[in-house]
Formats: structure tokens, sequence, C-alpha cells
């Protein structure tokens, strides 16, 4: 009895909700926190701008996350008739994402020791 209720056991899976998933898809993707970050704290960016905040991102990846976010309706580029300038905002799904950014900043904060996030990232 006691092996069947193991077998059992190895054979579950956990099942994570699929928004939960999806979520972490979008967010975990390497530099969509931080864009989504600066997006939050300096409001609407030029890409120039956007590139020298988010410096060690290759403007390549940043177009690419840029059309990803957008897609995912968290990002809007907006184009003015006339001119080359092109911005990027939040939409009101990405200002949304305020209080899970402030959570994930105070966690840092409690958490992770600056001096060495520092060395890490260098």
């Amino acid at each position: 009895m006691t092996e069947k209720a193991v077998t059992d056991c190895q054979t579950k899976q956990f099942q994570l909700c699929p928004k939960f998933q999806k979520t972490f898809t979008i967010l975990g993707k390497k530099w969509n926190g931080l864009i989504v970050d600066v997006l939050l704290e300096e409001g609407t960016q030029r890409f120039k701008d956007l590139a020298q905040k988010v410096p060690k991102c290759s403007d390549r990846v940043l177009v690419e996350r840029l059309k990803e976010l957008e897609q995912e309706g968290i990002v809007t580029r907006r184009t003015y008739a006339g001119s080359a300038l092109i911005e990027y905002a939040l939409t009101e799904q990405g200002q949304d994402l305020k209080q899970v950014m402030d959570a994930v900043h105070g966690w840092a904060d409690t958490w992770l020791d600056a001096e060495e996030c520092v060395k890490e990232l260098a």
C-alpha cells in the first residue's frame, strides 16, 4: 500500500494558474521588467531615451521587447504625422503593474545586498 501511495504522489503534477504563468512569461523575459519600470518611473519615452536607461540591452533586443510588450497590451507606440518622432508609453494595463513593481522593489530592498548586486551587474 505504501509503494502505491509513493507511486501516485510521484506521478501527480503541480498545476500553476495559466494566468500566473503568462504573467511571469511576460515580466520574466529579460529586459521586460526593466522597460516597464522605466516607463512607470519616467513616463513616456523616446526610443533613444529608453535605450540609455536600459544600457545593456541592445537596440535590436529593445525593439523586439517593445513589440512584444505592445502585442501584450502593456506598451503603446505613438507616432506623429509628418515627424520621425516615436514614443513609447504604458497603457492602462501597463500602468496597473505599478503595485507589482513596487512590491518587487520592496522585496529587493529587504532581501538583496546592494553592493553584491552592483558587482554581479558589472
